[in-house]
């Protein structure tokens, strides 16, 4: 087993930036569904299969940390319009969607409001560490 403890510094970045409002449980689901938003999207940032020292195999997890960042309804308003102006990858979770119950749902709740008016409560940005940074001004780690 190798045991390599060299910082690794990844050229791109993932955050999920959440609005500071939710409730815990929201907080979670949130950064859920927008992390398989990102591995979907993104699939070579999957790593490979996991096994213990008895052989159970486990399936693999994404090789690049995600950082959680909160920010006000504000916040995340700006970097939407940021990762848009820079054509960064970008999922979004709006308020409406903890009314629904599948995807077709979902799809249809986010088709129904313009891009301005959407009641965001969650997104998550991939791409270049520095243009991220930048998308995700004004947000805060989450606790």
């Amino acid at each position: 087993m190798e045991n390599d403890s060299t910082p690794v510094r990844f050229p791109t970045k993932v955050v999920v930036l959440l609005r500071d409002d939710l409730e815990g449980w929201q907080a979670l689901n949130v950064t859920a569904f927008l992390s398989g938003a990102v591995t979907a999207a993104v699939p070579e940032l999957v790593g490979e299969p996991y096994a213990d020292a008895d052989g159970t195999g486990y399936l693999p997890m994404l090789g690049q940390p995600i950082l959680v960042m909160q920010g006000s309804k504000e916040v995340l308003t700006a970097a939407r319009e940021r990762a848009n102006a820079r054509g960064l990858p970008l999922a979004v979770f709006t308020k409406d969607l903890f009314a629904t119950g599948n995807d077709a749902d979902n799809r249809a709740a986010v088709a129904a409001v313009a891009a301005a008016d959407l009641d965001l409560v969650g997104l998550a940005v991939h791409g270049p560490r520095n243009g991220v940074d930048k998308v995700c001004k004004g947000a805060r780690m989450h606790p």
